[in-house]
Formats: structure tokens, sequence, C-alpha cells
């Protein structure tokens, strides 16, 4: 295989599309310029390609380089004359990004299951649909029929098991005859993970009034999840069947040297080589206008989630339905008046292109997006967990730590890196701000890693990930990441104002009182050996009261000590509260208004 030398990635999203073009400058692979330009799915276009060529162009233009041939398609691979690339390679979350709906036995078990693999493979969940979950069938009939995904996920019992119940969900299907919301006179694409002992049955009953696809079962038994193969083939048919409908995008497919690729896959791809090439647990949110992505790699496992319904500009109310005004205005450092907030709120979602125009504002908007993270982790730890219906055998030493089937598999302390992407992190004022935000919304646990997204190129480098993983940790570690520098959070509670750790750097000791914060400067890349004592009720990953060495890094923001306490109080009254937020804003060096 030749030497790849050149590469230009694009990623077409709901209102914008960016392209990013790296090359290789000596040993590595670096990022050269980005372009971007408004996404043409919709008229008087209606063709995805003017805005690829449009962000191409503006790449053209910076790098002093022609990319398109006068026909304004891509040249690949790369002429000797230095024109054109070696590989071109596109995302796309744009048409609204990939709608199923899953269908399994039991609710707890092969219905979650199901959910897991479909949201694993970048899909938005629109109903989760079981025998057990006490809806009437006339009802479930009905709101398979009002909601037409583009998709339905079948699974349920272990091979070998169930059949009966099989038969019954195909048959519900059968009377729903369900439209899917692309492609006019299509059979909708019903994929079947579930026992393989009722294949036959459930081709009887759908044969020929679906597009029926079977792939190997979610759960063969209790104790086993096979998600890959349901993930592919989700994968697949929404290249074949949904991308396929939005315009133009036969034309990209012809483009690209490897296949196109939904944008959140992507991202999930990237953190995932991130976990493998560097062994580490890593936590990332891509928070967006619409929704909320949280991926998360511990001990190897991959999981995704989308709060489909949580954002800072299209579902910015129903972060406010969900958190309440007294949830968001915790996070105000200054009184604020519940109507007035509901109104402004309300202004964004109707307005989604604005931004903040005052100081105020951006405060109210800042705290919003700690409760939409917030929310999304919780929803995310509910899913990200291990096997329930799972009977285990545990020793005495298991018992007495509690470790039950269906325990969340977010272990914070165990957590290395938290990565958070999306318009009101990445572009945050200062990058303080940032790091402010996802310590008050993932509240991290003994020694852990901030960094967010500087440009958000996550979706291209997750789609180069697949043919050149090298290159892509090179150029996410190097301009895509930017670390704005370790947390320390010691879990437990003490009497405030006294002394929770002392952390020892350089010869020089900070002691660090219960309810406040500490912002120590470290140059940005700068390695330093830290000694970690936390007070007697105070754990920093060691055990209660014993002492941690570590080392810690610098980065753009410094050492952050946070000795709020694990699970972080806010004071009930309003201005004890207001109070704790001004000093915690003047600690990292912050105005509150």
């Amino acid at each position: 295989m030749t030497e790849i030398k050149s590469i230009l990635a694009t990623d077409c999203g709901s209102t914008t599309t960016k392209a990013i073009l790296i090359e290789k400058q000596g040993d590595e692979y670096r990022l050269v310029v980005r372009g971007e330009a408004p996404t043409t799915v919709e008229s008087p276009f209606d063709d995805v390609t003017v805005g690829v060529v449009n962000a191409v162009r503006e790449v053209e233009e910076l790098a002093n380089k022609p990319i398109l041939d006068t026909d304004n398609h891509i040249m690949t691979p790369l002429n000797a004359d230095g024109s054109g690339v070696d590989i071109y390679l596109s995302t796309s979350s744009a048409g609204g990004g990939l709608q199923m709906s899953v269908a399994g036995v039991v609710m707890a078990m092969s219905a979650e299951s199901a959910e897991r693999a479909a949201l694993g493979a970048g899909a938005i969940i629109i109903d989760v649909m079981a025998v057990d979950d006490g809806r009437k069938d006339f009802e479930k009939v009905k709101r398979i029929r009002e909601l037409r995904p583009d998709m339905i996920l079948m699974s349920g019992g272990t091979d070998g098991g169930t059949v009966k119940h099989l038969v019954e969900l195909a048959e519900m299907l059968v009377s729903a005859d369900p439209r899917p919301r692309l492609g006019i006179g299509m059979n909708i694409p019903v994929i079947y993970a579930g026992n393989k002992d009722a294949r036959e049955p459930v081709e009887e009953v759908l044969g020929g009034r679906v597009d029926l696809r079977f792939v190997d079962n979610l759960r063969p038994t209790l104790d086993r999840e096979n998600l890959g193969p349901a993930r592919e083939a989700i994968h697949e048919l929404f290249l074949q069947h949904v991308m396929q409908q939005a315009p133009g995008y036969g034309k990209l497919s012809d483009w690209v040297s490897s296949g196109i690729m939904s944008t959140p896959n992507a991202v999930g791809k990237i953190i995932q080589t991130v976990a493998e090439q560097f062994g580490i647990n890593v936590l990332a949110a891509d928070i967006g206008g619409a929704t909320t992505d949280v991926f998360s790699v511990f001990k190897g496992t991959y999981n995704r989630t989308v709060s489909a319904n949580l954002g800072m500009s299209y579902s910015i109310c129903n972060v406010l339905a969900e958190a309440g005004t007294s949830g968001i205005g915790r996070w105000v450092p200054f009184d604020v008046d519940e109507a007035a907030l509901r109104n402004s709120l309300r202004n964004k979602m109707i307005r989604p292109t604005t931004i903040p125009q005052t100081l105020r504002d951006l405060r109210v908007e800042q705290a919003v997006s700690r409760e939409a993270l917030r929310l999304a982790f919780e929803h995310h730890k509910t899913l990200a967990r291990s096997l329930k219906g799972v009977q285990t055998v545990r020793t005495v030493g298991e018992i007495m730590d509690q470790q039950e089937s269906g325990q969340t598999l977010v272990n914070m302390m165990s957590l290395d890196m938290i990565i958070g992407s999306g318009g009101v992190l990445s572009h945050a004022p200062r990058r303080v701000e940032a790091a402010y935000m996802m310590l008050d919304a993932y509240q991290p646990e003994g020694v852990t890693m901030l960094a967010v997204d500087s440009i958000f190129m996550m979706p291209q480098l997750g789609v180069l990930s697949t043919v050149h993983p090298e290159a892509a940790a090179q150029v996410f570690e190097r301009d895509c990441l930017i670390k704005l520098g370790h947390v320390i959070a010691p879990v437990g509670r003490i009497k405030p104002g006294d002394v929770a750790c002392w952390v020892t750097i350089g010869g020089e000791t900070h002691a660090v009182p219960f309810g406040t914060l500490k912002l120590v400067p470290i140059p940005a890349g700068e390695m330093v050996e830290a000694v970690i004592k936390p007070a007697k009720k105070m754990d920093v990953g060691e055990g209660v009261g014993k002492e941690r060495k570590c080392k810690i890094e610098g980065g753009v923001v410094g050492l952050i000590i946070d000795c709020r306490g694990r699970p972080m109080v806010l004071p009930d009254d309003s201005a004890l509260r207001i109070a704790k937020l001004r000093e915690w804003h003047e600690a990292l060096g912050l105005r509150t208004e």
C-alpha cells in the first residue's frame, strides 16, 4: 500500500458541513487547515455535495492547494504536482440522524440489550417496546404507526428459549404495518437479533411485509451479550436505506474512499481508539443544540447513549422541564427571577443561533449546560451497566463489596479522562469555564484529566481511525484534544473549613479546606510528581485517609483541587448558595456578572 500523506475528511452536520485537511509532516500527521459551509440537504439545493464542495473550497484557499477538479470533484489520489488528496472520508448526521424503535421480550433484559446495541451504532431511540412494558397491544400498534421509525431492531429469548413471545412481537409489527420516515413505497428494515430457534416462525409472519434481516442473538445466553453483529447490520442498513434517501448522498458515496459513517458512530470510534491506544478509561460528552451524546469506555467496554431531548437550543426547554427552574437556578451566582429565566430559555429555543449578549446571559446558559450534561450522564449510567437477570456465584468479598448484577459500569474513581465537546464547552470564552462546567456536571472523583475538543473534529478523526488509526490518534492528541489539566477531588464529607486534603508539588504543600476550590498553575504539558494526603474521612483513590502518589499533568487551566465533597451539596439557603458560588468563581479567576 502506498504511503498516505494527505487526508481530507468532512462531517455533514444538520446545519454545518465541516472539512479538515490532514497532512504528514516529517514523521507525524497534523491538522493543516479547516473550513466550513452551511449543509445543503434542503431546498433550494437539495444536494449534500454542494455544502461539501463549499467547505472544501475554503480548505483549498486556506491551504493554497488545489483539491477539486474542474467538475468540482475531489481529486484522489494525490497527484505528482501536489494537487488532490490520497484519501477522502466523510461522516454525516444530516437528515435528522437514524431514528429507531427497539422491541424485546423482557424490558430489563432483551429490550435493554437491544437499546444498548442501537445506541452504540449511532441511533436515536424513539421507542422501547417489550412484552412486559405495561402497555396494551393496541397502544403499542398505535405508537409504532405514529412514530414511523427508520428501522426496527427486534430481540428476545436466549438461544433455545421462548418462541411464542417473539412470534407475538412479529404479529404486532404486522398489525402496525409501519411506514419508514424516508423512502416512499419502501418496506421498513427490521433486524431480528433474537432466539435463533424462532427465526423460521418470525419469517413466516414478517416475510415479504418488511425488509427482514437476521443476525446473531444479542443475548445468546443470560450471562453474555453479543452486540457487534446487530450494530454492524444497523450501520449497513442505515447507509443503504436512510442515507441514500437524503439528497446527494448517492453522489457523495461515489466520492469517498471508504463508506460514509454516521457522526455519533464516528465519535464513538475515536473514543474507543483513544482508550485502546493509551490504555485508559474515558468519558466523553458532545452537547449539541438538540441532543447530548455521552460515550464511555471502562475496562475496554464501550457504551454510548443519546439524550435526544436534552440540548442547548432546540431542546433547551426540555432541560428546563426536566431540571426545573430551581435545578438550573441553583448554578447561577446571582438572584434570578423564575419567569425571566423561563422566558430567556424559550427565546433561545425559537432563536437557536443566538449567543449570550451579557455576562449574566452567559452564566445562565452555562447553568443550563450543567443540568443538560448531568441529566444525560444520569441516563448514561442507567444503560452502561453489567447484565441484568444474571445469577452469579459470589465470594464473601464480593458480597461485602455489594457487586450486584445490573450495577453501572461507570466508576468515577477509576476514570482517567473526561472529554467535553459541543459549542458551549468548545467555544466557552475561557477554557477554565469549560473545566468548571464539567466539574459541576460530572463531579469527578480522585485524580482525573479534563479536556475539550478544540474545534469539534472528533467525527472526522473517528472515520479516519477505521482506515488509519495511527494518524487519527496523533491528530487527536496534538491538534484536537486540549488538555485543561488534572483535577484532584477527594470523596467524602467533613466539617466545612477543616482541611480536606494536603497536596505537595515540588516542595510546596497546598492545604485546601473542605467546601473550597483551589487553582494551582502548572504549565501545559509539564509532568509533576504529587503527593496527596486526604483528611481522615476523605478518599482520593487509595482508601479512606490513605496517601496517594501520582503524576499530574499541567494544562491550559492548570491543576484544580476540588474539595467541595462527593457527593457535592449546595446550600439550601439562597443567599448562602450565591455567596458560595461567587467564592468558587473567584477561586477560578471568573467574574460572576
